[in-house]
């Protein structure tokens, strides 16, 4: 039931501040698989460098392993210069080396533009993460972090289908998507203010609590940011396996793998729309044990993917399952950090997604190599299952919250 105050107010999708946040959500696919269309023309044009195939292959990752080192920074850099400052300047680096690809004569130039991209990256991220916490409290916090999720989705997907077009045509083009970020920069001038850390207002005990002691706050984080790596590492092997997976199973891996993806990120944006339901009805442990379990039904049915029916269906639940426990993550983080470190605990969350896309084929590989791809996913969907029935008995054994008041 919400508050007379709440009822009062615009929808969260018309508020520019939520419009200038989710506009900077759509970004961290963008600078990632935005260029994975062009990788092989890439290397065509570029063969006669020295390691031409390591390079292009490292151009996909390297924005992640940019974020993984240099978010904790931004967060320090959110809390003590401000967010607005920390979002624009990340925008307009965005900007300025997300193109670069278009221009630079070599690959080892344009792997360092990659490289920037990413600490682009992780100033937006960590300073978004920090004003969905200083400007938004209740309902309509749940509601943004949900829509977020749904507009990283189906940003990635009208960023890819645009780079395998423009790709089709010239190797370089789908770098020119990124320069799309400038038309975001009037909305993001306009509607992103810093609140100043005394005049956040706690929203809950446990918020308050956080506040009471500076460095209390900081003890449940590494198993909340152990939990989200273990996770992305996880689902980070559909982009990364199942391209290979799907050519064993005899599909063309180009066409076959862009069907499973678009499925993926159509389910996920269209779960994330629940989030703030779910979160009213289940909680968060709820939230966890239903995310969780459709990713282990989804892995567990990767398997059968000789019916092409069934491997989509897969993708489906995958992305539905990782669309409903993401928010989750920094739901808590926002709820544990006081609002003076809203900052670092963005920039520790950033750091956590992005350690667990790197790691993740580093761990897989090898998997996959000794024990074959199906005992992986198998093997997923049991861990998953395991995750999904620890958060149910959480859910069961903590009362549901009180919807006498914003969750």
């Amino acid at each position: 039931m919400k508050t007379s105050s709440e009822s009062r107010q615009s929808p969260v999708w018309q508020d520019p501040t939520a419009v200038a946040l989710l506009l900077a959500a759509t970004l961290v696919i963008m600078s990632n698989a935005t260029i994975s269309p062009a990788l092989p023309g890439l290397e065509a044009l570029f063969a006669s460098e020295p390691n031409a195939g390591l390079l292009t292959r490292l151009l996909v990752p390297a924005p992640s392993l940019a974020v993984l080192l240099a978010a904790p920074f931004a967060g320090f850099a959110a809390d003590r210069f401000g967010r607005r400052l920390l979002l624009i300047g990340g925008l307009t680096l965005f900007v300025l080396t997300g193109p670069a690809g278009l221009f630079l004569s070599d690959l080892t130039s344009i792997l360092a533009s990659r490289l920037a991209l990413g600490v682009s990256v992780a100033m937006i991220m960590t300073a978004q993460t920090a004003l969905v916490g200083d400007c938004f409290t209740g309902e309509r916090r749940t509601q943004l972090m949900g829509l977020q999720v749904s507009a990283r989705n189906f940003g990635g997907m009208a960023f890819i289908a645009l780079a395998g077009l423009l790709a089709g045509i010239e190797p370089r083009l789908p770098f020119a998507i990124y320069g799309l970020a400038i038309l975001y920069l009037p909305f993001i001038w306009r509607g992103v203010r810093d609140i100043p850390n005394h005049a956040a207002i706690p929203e809950s005990a446990v918020e308050i609590a956080a506040g009471a002691g500076e460095g209390r706050w900081l003890w449940p984080m590494p198993g909340l940011a152990g939990l989200q790596v273990v996770t992305a590492m996880i689902f980070f092997l559909n982009p990364t396996q199942v391209p290979f997976y799907a050519v064993t199973l005899g599909y063309d891996g180009a066409r076959t793998t862009g069907l499973y993806l678009a499925v993926l990120m159509c389910s996920g944006g269209l779960a994330a729309l629940l989030h703030g339901r779910i979160k009213r009805r289940i909680g968060d442990p709820g939230g966890y044990a239903a995310g969780f379990g459709l990713l282990a039904i989804g892995f567990g049915t990767l398997p059968a993917g000789g019916d092409f029916g069934l491997l989509l269906a897969a993708g489906g639940l995958i992305g539905a399952g990782y669309a409903i426990v993401t928010p989750i993550f920094i739901a808590i983080a926002l709820q544990l950090a006081p609002a003076w470190r809203r900052g670092l605990a963005g920039g520790i969350m950033t750091s956590s997604m992005f350690l667990g896309q790197f790691a993740s084929p580093f761990a897989s590989m090898p998997a996959i190599a000794v024990f074959g791809y199906e005992a992986v996913f198998y093997a997923t969907a049991i861990g998953f299952a395991a995750m999904a029935l620890v958060a149910g008995l959480a859910m069961v054994l903590r009362p549901l919250p009180d919807r006498t008041r914003p969750a």
